[in-house]
């Protein structure tokens, strides 16, 4: 499970100024569960995913996952706890000068370092998995956009991470693209029962996925249910968002 308590975190973006992007979040994820975290861009969402993987501290608050404080753990300790969590990150961070089967496999290396032979079977299972059996020797500058978010999505979950974090999975993809993409996702998830957490803009097609979703707004979390009770809510800025209407209070 992963907790999150009062959180809160302020950057200072200028002399004497500072941006307050998240204001007493208070959040349970359950095991297994594949949560979407949606709201207006500026809301806090990545700044959220940082924190959970330690690459971010908090102001106030803790991030417990697992019975493991994140806030209060040693640098050498989140080192321990990042070897259970996959991350893609929104802009892929691929390599440009490694093949994607190096791409794929830097994680695995970094952080278990298993025996070679063992790394290559499973780049090659990953590869099978994301349906680019075969691409392992080429670069990333000849994929196409949906092809990087498959070797993200095969770099994230190589480990067998019980957590997985995945941010803005289908940014800038077309929406058939986009669909396979969080149909991916979901059938990762299934498989290995890993509790994920997503942050997209695409509404329409990461609801078809998600178990539960919660809405960032102005730093704040302002709704926490399932996906049906964010389809048929009320709160005024939670209708806007989820249902795309252009007259409302965002």
């Amino acid at each position: 499970m992963i907790r999150i308590e009062k959180l809160g975190k302020t950057f200072r973006v200028g002399e004497g100024k500072t941006n307050t992007v998240l204001r007493d979040i208070n959040l349970e994820v359950p095991k297994g569960c594949l949560y979407g975290l949606i709201g207006p861009g500026a809301a806090g969402k990545s700044v959220l995913l940082k924190m959970l993987t330690g690459l971010l501290r908090p102001d106030v608050g803790r991030i417990v996952i697992d019975d493991v404080d994140v806030t209060q753990s040693s640098e050498i300790a989140l080192q321990d706890l990042r070897k259970r969590i996959g991350f893609l990150f929104q802009n892929y961070a691929l390599f440009d000068s490694m093949t994607v089967a190096d791409n794929i496999a830097f994680p695995l290396r970094r952080l278990i370092d298993p025996p070679e032979a063992e790394v290559q079977a499973r780049v090659v299972e990953r590869l099978k998995a994301v349906a680019l059996a075969g691409f392992g020797d080429r670069l990333p500058a000849g994929l196409s956009g949906g092809q990087k978010k498959r070797v993200g999505v095969a770099r994230a979950t190589i480990t067998n991470a019980p957590i997985v974090l995945y941010d803005e999975p289908a940014a800038g993809l077309d929406p058939v693209t986009s669909q396979k993409i969080f149909e991916l996702l979901r059938a990762e998830q299934q498989a290995s029962g890993a509790t994920v957490i997503m942050v997209s803009s695409d509404l329409d097609r990461m609801l078809t996925v998600t178990d539960r979703v919660g809405m960032m707004h102005q730093g704040r979390l302002i709704f926490d249910g399932t996906t049906a009770e964010a389809q048929a809510s009320t709160n005024p800025y939670v209708r806007q968002f989820v249902h795309g209407l252009v007259d409302g209070p965002l």
